[in-house]
């Protein structure tokens, strides 16, 4: 089937998460994607997952961000793998790093010396902090960026992290989309141009709503003070309730719940009062909610408009009906092994939809393949890569 990104070819050189999540987008879309690794270990995420590692099997990390990709060892540090990547460069329409600023420059990768030898490249960099500034040397992970963000601050209390990265996940997303407008661009100009993103500037971003009441009326937002929002414990679990946009939510709780209505009894009949005498409100309703299992509280919830949801834990959240309905959960091919199961890509066309060409590869599984095609014989290959385990960094 073809795919809109098909005849792009993308070299990456990134690890861990946000760089190779936008790889593999691209890829999924139908771009090549040549992920540039040095052996013996190649990125990080292939030794992440312990599990795996003590018994041989491919990380589950790196098969979360790594399909549809082809892994070509290089041994940058040495001439003749620089002159492999940059003999790649002159064949690529994307270049994709997620070094920190400056490393690349060092090594005469920099955007400048890349537009010399390929004018059309879309030069696309991830970092922690930005291209420059103050903390732009700084190492960024997403937990970091958390804590600096102001994503993990509670008031008058422990920091509290959210335990999925969201900046890494965010940011890598973005990075894709300057890419596709980068190229979008190259076909009226015939141009490529640098294309930057970082891990602070999304996690920020993604507040942008809190940003604005901080900024302007010097106002912090926390969305659930804002309403007669709760968490609550039903006989067999936990679920969420929450007030928003309801002129009365208490009235529709006592409702749902078949129980006298406590904002007459408690004289609390708007929203804004109701918030005010919300642990009381809580402590009132609570014996209700023990009473019924999760799924009843919440049908009987949603059915009156009080938004409502069970609390999951992740495990459970996977095997849900709605995700399987969704197409999020796919099988992936692993040499050696069973399919592995990761999840999808969670955008969906109609007339081109995006496809696994292949799974995540292993350690310079196709570093002989690929460099034949610019003319490499088995000597030059090895000298390239390092030649290590024998050469070509083919295990």
């Amino acid at each position: 089937m073809s795919t809109i990104l098909q005849g792009l070819t993308v070299l990456e050189l990134c690890e861990v998460y946000q760089g190779p999540l936008a790889g593999q987008c691209l890829g999924d879309f139908g771009a090549r994607v040549i992920k540039i690794e040095r052996g013996p270990l190649g990125d990080p995420l292939r030794a992440g997952d312990f599990y795996a590692s003590e018994r041989g099997l491919m990380s589950s990390y790196f098969a979360a961000a790594n399909r549809n990709k082809e892994s070509v060892c290089l041994d940058l540090k040495q001439r003749a793998g620089m002159e492999a990547l940059r003999a790649l460069v002159k064949t690529a329409d994307v270049l994709v790093h997620n070094y920190r600023p400056g490393v690349m420059e060092k090594l005469g990768l920099g955007y400048e010396d890349m537009a010399a030898l390929n004018p059309r490249l879309v030069y696309a960099a991830a970092s922690g902090f930005g291209e420059s500034g103050p903390w732009a040397k700084m190492a960024g992970q997403d937990i970091l960026i958390q804590s600096i963000s102001g994503i993990a601050a509670k008031p008058k209390a422990q920091p509290q992290y959210v335990n999925a990265p969201l900046s890494d996940y965010a940011s890598g997303m973005l990075l894709v989309q300057g890419i596709l407008l980068a190229l979008m661009e190259r076909a009226r100009s015939g141009q490529g141009q640098k294309v930057t993103v970082s891990l602070l500037d999304t996690a920020v971003s993604i507040q942008s709503l809190e940003a604005a009441a901080e900024l302007n009326y010097g106002v912090e937002t926390r969305w659930l003070d804002r309403a007669l929002n709760f968490p609550i414990e039903a006989s067999d679990g936990w679920l969420t309730v929450l007030g928003f946009f309801r002129d009365n939510p208490l009235q529709l709780i006592c409702q749902a719940l078949e129980l006298d209505d406590l904002s007459v009894e408690l004289q609390v009949p708007t929203a804004a009062e109701q918030l005010a005498r919300r642990e009381d409100i809580v402590a009132r309703l609570a014996p209700a909610f023990r009473a019924r299992p999760v799924a009843d509280a919440v049908e009987r919830l949603q059915r009156v408009g009080i938004l409502s949801a069970p609390v999951l834990e992740f495990r459970k959240t996977l095997r849900m009906p709605q995700l399987a309905h969704n197409g999020m959960v796919r099988a992936v091919p692993v040499a050696g092994q069973d399919d592995m199961r990761v999840i999808d890509h969670p955008l969906r066309l109609s007339r081109t939809p995006h496809t696994v060409r292949r799974g995540p590869p292993r350690l310079g599984e196709h570093t002989r393949a690929v460099l034949a095609e610019i003319g490499y014989d088995e000597a030059r290959t090895s000298a390239a890569a390092g030649d290590w385990k024998g050469g070509g960094c083919n295990e």
